[in-house]
């Protein structure tokens, strides 16, 4: 029996390396709490924020293309804007992310829809620790 894996499951099987745009070193922001929650799943957490210099113990890049030089990328997770998302999606296409991950409250058609012709995975309006969290109760 078999059947299509949505971008969701792909995503958590196939990315470990996670590069969070917009996450924040502070523990009451979402992007921190998700991005923790994440780690202790097991997964590696790349932080993009220009103004940080390290979160949640790791090394913080000014971009996803800095990042690329040092990390390997599989994931974008991003926190930031729906106008954000368009340069954000072409420098995740560009340094070879599997995935891009817009939290919930995030869309951008046009983007994603530039993602996806690349093939990259496309979430839109989810929470990666929600989905994770359900995701994980269906492996047991």
């Amino acid at each position: 029996m078999s059947h299509e894996q949505s971008p969701i499951d792909l995503s958590l099987t196939h990315c470990r390396n996670i590069a969070v745009v917009g996450l924040s070193p502070k523990p009451h922001r979402d992007s921190y709490r998700v991005s923790q929650y994440m780690q202790a799943q097991g997964y590696r957490i790349i932080p993009v924020n220009p103004q940080a210099t390290e979160v949640l113990g790791e090394r913080a890049y000014a971009s996803l293309s800095d990042a690329a030089q040092h990390e390997r990328i599989d994931m974008v997770n991003c926190f930031r804007n729906a106008h954000d998302i368009p340069p954000i999606a072409n420098e995740a296409m560009a340094v070879g992310a599997k995935a891009l991950w817009l939290q919930i409250g995030i869309a951008h058609a046009h983007a994603s829809a530039l993602a996806l012709q690349a093939g990259l995975w496309v979430v839109q309006d989810r929470c990666l620790m929600v989905e994770h969290a359900r995701w994980a109760r269906l492996q047991d």
